[in-house]
């Protein structure tokens, strides 16, 4: 429970103290099965599509159903928060992802798979969301940015241990076990939850917005299923990406309007007269349009274009993470005592660098020079993601950190989304200007596809699908650039603490 500093008493202690730490260890337990849960199924898909006899389109249902459920749910987290209290939404959202894991490894037919993934969205959906509320709420504002570094190990390693994991663990055991991998995880997590995380203090008396509710989490899964179809249809003008996309943003620009009319929407609008909170959804949503949508292309570049395995692959992303788990507990020291401007400059920076080497790749470019530009992203990672999160967070106070959370975890989303699929098209578009960049990567893979093309064509080929990929990695640069305007705007000095923000925690 929280209770105010009285005059005259000292501070609140800058350091993280134990209290928080196992509230911490709680959080990024939810944290990594939620993340990792989304890139660990990326490696499964072709086992998905000999094992139920499906076709890719098919299989990739399993990644996009899970998507679209987190983002169903998300809008309603910040309510159920406030509602019901963290501490019984976080078990519930545990138990929930949990049982739906243990369900999809169960699944009989690629249509049980893609609806129990489904259920599972549901109950990650919550997880990032009310994590950052709990982490928020147990440090205090003064030192968000430092348990923000550590939910950010997640984060990080997410994409990047996914690909190893799933990989390793369809290799030496079976698909079933990147499910099943999460009921371990899932007991210890809900225990140390039950045990470590304070008592709930909901507050029942704001009303449910179903208005809200029927307008946003349709609008926006509507909305994602029509940007998620674009890699598969290769048009923006198809009709099952015009339609429910035209809907579903009509339903949340309909939100809007209602949101600033409501006197308790289900996300607070109003949020965005806090002009560090604008600036700070802003960068983060160019950010992570640019880098996201980028970081699905360099496993697809060691896969597709240098032949490597889907184990390799994803240890070849290591150095990333390494270079991110590097500089994210320095960051976000500096964060809480000189604010996040100058720090976010810096890992914008260094990304830009690392990205520049990937826009001149080729099909025989040194993996010393590849590895050490993926590092120096890491170290821009390590930079950039948190310490945005951190400019907005820090300007809540205690009642609006439940909704500010909710907030940016459904900019994320979309931005994510938004971001993957723009990518997507821009590498498939390359590649089909390149007739040989297709059969020359399949080739890689396939011997009797090799054995069909003439001498030299896999070697043209694989140097044009390279191009190709260059060329989508300078689009991504471009963006990556961008950010740095609304980033110059992000503050360069310790924050004001909101105006409830001096207290301390009492456990």
């Amino acid at each position: 429970m929280t209770t105010p500093t009285p005059p005259g008493a000292p501070a609140a202690s800058d350091k993280i103290d134990g209290a928080v730490l196992k509230v911490a260890s709680v959080v990024v337990l939810g944290a990594i099965m939620s993340i990792l849960d989304v890139t660990v199924v990326s490696v499964a898909l072709p086992t998905f599509m000999s094992e139920f006899d499906a076709t890719y389109a098919t299989v990739a249902w399993t990644m996009t159903a899970y998507t679209l459920a987190l983002a169903t749910v998300i809008p309603v987290t910040g309510w159920a928060a406030d509602r019901f209290g963290t501490k019984r939404l976080y078990m519930t959202a545990l138990v929930l992802f949990v049982g739906a894991s243990v369900l999809c490894s169960m699944a009989w037919n690629i249509e049980s798979l893609i609806g129990f993934r489904v259920l599972q969205g549901l109950g990650g959906g919550m997880l990032m969301p009310l994590g950052m509320t709990i982490m928020t709420r147990a440090a205090g504002p003064h030192r968000v940015g430092r348990v923000m570094a550590v939910l950010g190990i997640p984060m990080m390693l997410g994409p990047i241990g996914g690909p190893i994991l799933g990989g390793w663990l369809i290799e030496s055991a079976s698909w079933h076990w990147i499910f099943l991998i999460n009921l371990p995880v899932g007991i210890v997590a809900l225990t140390a939850a039950f045990v470590l995380l304070p008592k709930d203090q909901p507050s029942p008396s704001q009303s449910f917005d179903f208005v809200g509710m029927l307008l946003l989490s349709p609008g926006l899964a509507l909305f994602l299923f029509g940007v998620s179809s674009i890699p598969e249809t290769g048009t923006v003008a198809a009709s099952r990406v015009l339609i429910p996309a035209v809907i579903g943003l009509a339903l949340v620009i309909g939100f809007v309007f209602h949101g600033l009319r409501a006197a308790h929407p289900l996300i607070d609008l109003r949020l965005f007269k806090n002009r560090r909170l604008t600036i700070a959804v802003v960068t983060s949503t160019m950010f992570v349009i640019a880098f996201m949508g980028a970081g699905l292309l360099f496993p697809s570049y060691f896969l597709q274009v240098r032949g490597e395995t889907t184990l390799a692959a994803g240890l070849l992303l290591a150095p990333q993470g390494i270079g991110a788990m590097l500089t994210m507990p320095v960051a976000g020291t500096l964060v809480d005592k000189i604010g996040p401007g100058k720090i976010v400059l810096t890992g914008i920076t260094l990304i830009s660098i690392g990205m520049a080497v990937f826009t001149q790749v080729g099909a025989d470019t040194s993996y010393v020079l590849l590895l050490g530009a993926l590092f120096v992203m890491g170290l821009g990672m390590g930079c950039t993601m948190m310490p945005i999160m951190t400019a907005a967070m820090q300007t809540l106070t205690d009642e609006t950190v439940a909704r500010g959370s909710t907030l940016m975890n459904i900019v994320q989303q979309v931005a994510g989304s938004i971001g993957t699929a723009t990518m997507s098209v821009v590498l498939t578009n390359q590649m089909l200007a390149r007739p040989l960049a297709g059969p020359a990567t399949a080739a890689a893979h396939d011997p009797s596809i090799a054995e069909k093309m003439p001498p030299g064509a896999i070697e043209q080929g694989l140097n044009a699908a390279a191009d190709a990929f260059g060329n989508t990695f300078t689009v991504a640069l471009v963006l990556i650039l961008l950010t740095l305007i609304p980033a110059f705007l992000l503050p360069r000095s310790k924050p004001a603490a909101p105006a409830d923000a001096t207290q301390v925690m009492v456990h």
